[in-house]
């Protein structure tokens, strides 16, 4: 059973990475899931809070930062523990691969930081962030699977390595953003 899935991860794998690809998306999608566009957001986002909410938005930036912090070290440990060739490493699957960057990183596969980390935010900003953005807050989900599509469409993962990622990143997401919702929730500042 586990080498049909396999299987299936590759077939979806070839579809998206060297079938489904144009000319607007080969440029595009390599330049989103960079840190340097996806940063601004986030930095966005601290000031947003610190403005809006004072002292609580100061422990929103916080727990922000450990949710990305504990997504990124658990999904390295599921990748040390699984050991899964990247595509554009692995010495079969590279020569039909398109890839998009400039590196192919060494670390496993199996999960992708990228999908486990921005997942995680997108979560814990829901949650959190739920009462202020009202129906907008959806939008930290299409954010995340964006980055998460451009992973396997660069060629350095598979399908399943983004799934697993998307939902270790919103386990992780919904314990962080659960507990700071009972423990201290974001409510603005009272002024006099």
């Amino acid at each position: 059973m586990l080498e049909s899935i396999l299987k299936q991860d590759l077939r979806l794998f070839l579809h998206i990475n060297a079938q489904w690809h144009n000319a607007v998306l080969d440029v595009v999608l390599p330049f989103v899931r960079e840190p340097y566009v996806w940063a601004p957001l986030y930095l966005f986002l601290a000031l947003f809070v610190t403005i809006n909410y004072g002292w609580r938005g100061f422990f929103w930036i916080v727990f922000f930062l450990l949710v990305f912090g504990l997504a990124d070290q658990s999904s390295l440990y599921i990748k040390e523990a699984f050991g899964r060739l990247r595509p554009c490493r692995d010495p079969i699957v590279s020569h039909y691969a398109r890839v998009l960057v400039v590196y192919c990183p060494m670390s496993g596969s199996f999960t992708s930081n990228h999908a486990a980390n921005h997942f995680a935010l997108a979560t814990f900003c829901f949650l959190t962030l739920k009462s202020a953005l009202g129906r907008y807050a959806l939008l930290f989900f299409l954010w995340a699977a964006v980055i998460g599509y451009a992973q396997i469409y660069v060629g350095v993962h598979y399908p399943l390595d983004v799934l697993g990622g998307a939902v270790l990143g919103g386990l992780i997401g919904l314990l962080s953003g659960s507990f700071f919702q009972r423990r201290i929730r974001l409510e603005p500042e009272q002024t006099s």
